[in-house]
């Protein structure tokens, strides 16, 4: 017997964990970290739902923390098996873990100097030591390359076209197939190509980000200009929170394009991320894996002056605009940005400009809501810089993008589960799937566990 059981991204965009239990055996897919609200930031330092060290593999389908950030604390807590992902993957998780364990110990550093945590001492979840021994336990996988498992389980790894690395995990068991969607990406990306076309699968989990909505029919190089020439004729400083890893490259690939086109000013951009500079490196390592020429990926890297240290990160803070500055964490929950956005909503003629989902509970979605002032370390600071969002700037696929996807089956999966929105999101997908595919879907609930195969 094969069972599932969903130990997170459950009405919620983060910390996406699925358990594969059959004869014995305990197969993790995805080991995310749960951000925004509270109740759901909580869970990260909750006892986890088994024994870490029964279980025997993780398998990642990508990266971002939302789906690898939990691996630190799962080793440090008794996980020794292996950790199968992409090659790409694997590199930029040794760069994505390491920071976060960092940001951890600096953020609790921080609190217990300035006095405003509730914890007496403020502790990290785990450490950049942490992060650094479990990178140990990683064995990268060829893409389409079958892994046997044991017990008759068998996994490939498939490009899913949302970040570098990133993939579908499709495993074979005696009972069922069972394909995870991670993050799907979108068919006409100007970095990544389109994730692969997936004729059938028994069962299938799929992500639902965007499962609303439609990104904007809209260029996007012509809207990022417009907010860029807008800020530069106030004087401003545009901020833009981005993911360290997918995002920033595609923005600074962007201002790279409009610069050259003369389409905006040259004024300075700061790229204050030194994990994002390592994952544009990685870029270069991983040139197959996307659509950038070795000389476009040269140009995006000149694109941006590099901010290095946390006193040159200080020192933006003094400057006056007009300049650019790219920062983690895109949705402003930690990480360099959030001193950014302390220096500079409170000025009208700055921007905040966002290019990603906001979940809900960060700073970013309050700041897309239109909150007024925003709470950081401790103290509210009022918001009146502009604050912008280009939704089609998203590495997700759109409602309409994921449903095109779905179309490429030739065979209906047995059960999808919608997983990996919130929960307006995953319930507009799954009412699309039933009316348009006519597929049996549902939305599991956290820690609610599934049969494959009956």
């Amino acid at each position: 017997m094969t069972t599932l059981q969903f130990l997170g991204a459950t009405g919620t965009v983060t910390g996406s964990k699925y358990l594969i239990e059959h004869a014995a055996r305990r197969i993790l897919v995805d080991c995310g970290l749960f951000q925004g609200y509270k109740p759901l930031r909580l869970r990260n330092w909750a006892a986890f739902p088994c024994a870490p060290a029964s279980i025997e593999s993780v398998i990642l389908t990508h990266a971002h923390i939302d789906h690898s950030g939990y691996l630190p604390l799962l080793a440090k807590n008794g996980f020794s098996g292996k950790v199968y992902c992409s090659e790409a993957t694997r590199d930029l998780c040794e760069i994505l873990l390491p920071d976060s364990g960092h940001l951890q110990e600096e953020e609790a550093d921080y609190a217990n100097r300035r006095g405003f945590s509730k914890h007496s001492p403020a502790l990290p979840l785990y450490t950049q030591e942490d992060a650094e021994r479990c990178l140990n336990l990683f064995a990268p996988l060829e893409l389409e390359h079958e892994m046997r498992l044991g017990d008759g389980i068998s996994l490939r790894l498939i490009p899913s076209g949302h970040i570098l690395g990133s993939t579908f995990v499709a495993l074979e068991t005696p009972d069922a197939s069972i394909l995870f969607s991670g993050d799907l990406g979108r068919p006409h990306d100007l970095v990544m190509p389109a994730p692969a076309r997936i004729r059938k699968t028994d069962y299938l989990v799929v992500e639902s980000t965007y499962g609303n909505r439609s990104h904007e029919a809209t260029d996007p190089l012509v809207e990022l200009a417009e907010v860029v020439n807008r800020t530069v004729k106030r004087g401003g400083v545009l901020v833009i929170p981005t993911f360290a890893v997918g995002r920033a490259q595609t923005l600074m690939y962007y201002l790279y394009l409009l610069k050259a086109s003369k389409a905006i000013p040259d004024c300075p951009v700061y790229l204050n991320s030194p994990m994002a500079v390592d994952a544009t490196r990685i870029f270069h390592q991983h040139s197959g894996e996307h659509r950038l020429t070795a000389a476009q990926c040269d140009g995006l890297c000149k694109v941006a002056r590099i901010v290095h240290s946390v006193e040159e990160s200080k020192q933006l803070n003094l400057k006056h605009g007009p300049m650019i500055i790219l920062a983690a964490s895109g949705m402003a929950t930690g990480g360099r940005v959030v001193h950014h956005l302390k220096a500079f909503a409170p000025d009208p003629r700055n921007t905040i400009l966002f290019v990603g989902f906001q979940a809900g509970g960060t700073r970013g979605a309050h700041l897309m809501q239109g909150a007024d002032t925003i709470k950081i370390h401790g103290e509210y600071i009022p918001v009146r810089a502009e604050v912008k969002m280009l939704g089609n700037l998203s590495a997700h696929a759109d409602a309409n993008e994921i449903l095109g996807w779905l179309s490429g089956f030739t065979q209906p999966p047995r059960h999808t589960f919608i997983t990996h929105g919130e929960p307006e999101a995953a319930d507009a997908l799954r009412h699309r799937i039933e009316e348009e595919l006519h597929w049996p879907c549902s939305i599991p609930d956290y820690l609610e566990r599934a049969t494959l195969g009956e």
